[in-house]
């Protein structure tokens, strides 16, 4: 019986039942008492209700367990749809219902996704402000290692990732800016250090050693310390440029000037092209790399110290040489100076180191100006003087010409002279106009400067009276011979009517030639033609207003030209009788 019992029992056939009367049985044989089996069936219930009650405790523990689960799970939803922004999500059944582990098993999906998709959304967040982080640590140039950035979990919401996006771009925008400012200013640096002629990579680096070349375009700095150096040493470069360009251009004017005061020659002067192109330039226009190096600003001053030792020999020569300029003006426009004492004086000036040299060149420049402008004022009238001496020369060689007897013999070259006698007669007609138009200009020029206009010296006006009054003189002069000559043929024909014999005809009688402008034999060969004013023979005999013909006659030089190369036979002779009027 114990085998079935025991064999029933691994069978699993054994219940309460079952072993109650298997007790019963091994009471009955062993003689329990009945108040023995009461004992033991109760102590059999006592443990049998603490078993029940053990479990009753494990089920409502864990019963209690799941409901704080699924009370941590409907808390975790809402905080994850709270963090998310959204009041429903997508997955998640709005009314629960059902034991405790189906409302689990229905909440459960839905909170694995959120979880899943809040580690997505701390990473983005993460990722955006770690981003920001480092553009905000460029711009202010803290270069310390931080800490990573803390997500707040709370709120990973859209419109939260969307501020730090728009933060992100703002910051991003600020820094592509700033480095295109920064790059601005790089490429001004090349710039100004290319024309300085200085070392780029140094000057640069020196702001910033992410500011070279090799390194990337983002990874240059941005921050305010970065671009306010940057502008410092932009505007120090700047400054520099101007002053170098201010000392460059000084010298080239000093070069110059004392090129044009030496007369320097051009291939020599093209030496120093590259400093004197930018003599007149803006600080802008200058662009040429090393045009304004230190080399080419020292070697421009060298060759100014070396010109200022070389004028110094030259000095004489130079003056000299503006003298020469200023006495030929004067000599073209007729003007007679003391060139001895000028000269002289010249010499003294130099010589006693009173005056600088290139203030005295400056005072002789301002010399020449003037005397140009003079000689401009006084071309019209010298023009027509050269005209009236020019009629005078063909009036004097329309008188040689009509004292020629043999003028009209079929000699070589007669047409010719015929030809000219007859231009000439025509351009001594007009000899008396030129003379009135030359003395009105001539008096209009005196009143307008004050001065007495002198042909070489002479007065021009007094040359003019003498010529008028001499050709008043051979008038009358011709008036008187014609009337002698008259007179004459009258006593011939009277003779050969008393006589009846033809007397040999009288001696042809010279015409007294008015004198004209001649050249007074300059050295050069050049025609310096005067008016004779020869009071001698012709007497005092003219006057105008405030007595200026008779003073300026006084003042002629003794340097006359002949009045007639034929004078002994244009005058009657002193022993021949005065003829008498019939």
């Amino acid at each position: 019986m114990a085998a079935a019992d025991a064999q029933s029992l691994l069978l699993g056939e054994t219940s309460c039942g079952s072993l109650l009367q298997q007790l019963q049985q091994i009471w009955d044989e062993v003689g329990e008492t009945d108040e023995e089996r009461d004992n033991m069936l109760l102590q059999l219930e006592q443990e049998c209700l603490d078993v029940y009650k053990r479990k009753v405790d494990q089920a409502m523990t864990s019963r209690a367990h799941l409901l704080q689960t699924l009370a941590d799970a409907k808390v975790e939803l809402d905080r994850l749809q709270s963090a998310f922004g959204e009041k429903t999500y997508a997955g998640i059944p709005e009314k629960t219902s059902g034991t405790i582990k189906e409302q689990l098993a229905a909440i459960a999906p839905a909170l694995e996704k959120l979880w899943t998709q809040k580690e997505e959304k701390i990473q983005e967040f993460f990722d955006v402000q770690s981003q920001i982080q480092k553009i905000s640590n460029e711009i202010s140039g803290n270069n310390e290692q931080l800490e990573s950035p803390t997500v707040d979990e709370s709120d990973l919401s859209l419109k939260k990732l969307d501020e730090f996006h728009a933060q992100l771009q703002e910051l991003q925008k600020e820094k592509s800016e700033r480095l295109h400012k920064v790059l601005e200013f790089v490429s001004t640096v090349h710039d100004l250090c290319a024309v300085l002629g200085m070392d780029f990579f140094s000057t640069v680096t020196e702001v910033h050693p992410s500011l070279n070349d090799s390194t990337g375009v983002q990874s240059k700095s941005i921050s305010n310390d970065t671009l306010s150096r940057l502008a410092k040493t932009v505007l120090a470069l700047k400054e520099d440029k101007r002053q170098r360009l201010h000392k460059l251009q000084e010298l080239a004017t000093q070069l110059t000037d004392l090129w044009n005061l030496m007369d320097t020659p051009e291939d020599e002067r093209s030496l120093f092209d590259h400093v004197t192109c930018n003599i007149s330039a803006s600080v802008d226009d200058v662009n040429i790399p090393g045009a304004l190096a230190l080399d080419v600003i020292e070697q421009a001053e060298v060759e100014v110290e070396r010109l200022d030792q070389l004028k110094a020999s030259k000095m004489k020569e130079i003056a000299f040489k503006r003298q020469t300029e200023l006495e030929e003006i004067f000599a073209l426009a007729h003007i007679e100076i003391d060139t001895e004492a000028a000269r002289e004086k010249i010499l003294s000036l130099i010589d006693s180191g009173n005056v600088e040299p290139t203030e005295l060149l400056a005072d002789m420049d301002n010399q020449i100006l003037k005397a140009k402008e003079e000689a401009l004022s006084r071309k019209d009238i010298l023009d027509k003087v050269e005209k009236w001496m020019s009629a005078c020369e063909e009036e004097s060689w329309l008188e040689d010409y009509n004292r020629d007897d043999n003028r009209y013999n079929a000699s070589r070259g007669a047409h010719l002279n015929l030809k000219r006698a007859e231009k000439a007669r025509i351009l001594v007609n007009k000899i008396p106009a030129l003379v009135e138009t030359l003395i009105n200009k001539t008096r209009a020029w005196e009143q307008d400067r004050d001065s007495t206009f002198t042909y070489d010296g002479v007065p021009l006006l007094a040359m003019l009276d003498e010529y008028m009054m001499l050709r008043h003189d051979r008038e009358e002069e011709k008036r008187r011979l014609r009337d002698q000559k008259k007179f004459h043929e009258q006593i011939n024909k009277e003779q050969d009517g008393m006589f009846g014999s033809t007397p040999s005809p009288a001696r042809q009688l010279g015409t007294k030639k008015v004198v004209g402008p001649r050249t007074n034999g300059s050295g050069n060969g050049t025609a310096n033609r005067r008016l004779s004013l020869n009071s001698h023979q012709n007497g005092s005999r003219s006057t105008s207003k405030d007595g200026r013909r008779e003073s300026a006659r006084a003042a002629v030089p003794l340097n006359y030209v002949a009045i007639s190369k034929e004078d002994s036979t244009s005058h009657i002779s002193s022993n021949e009788p005065l003829p008498t009027t019939p």
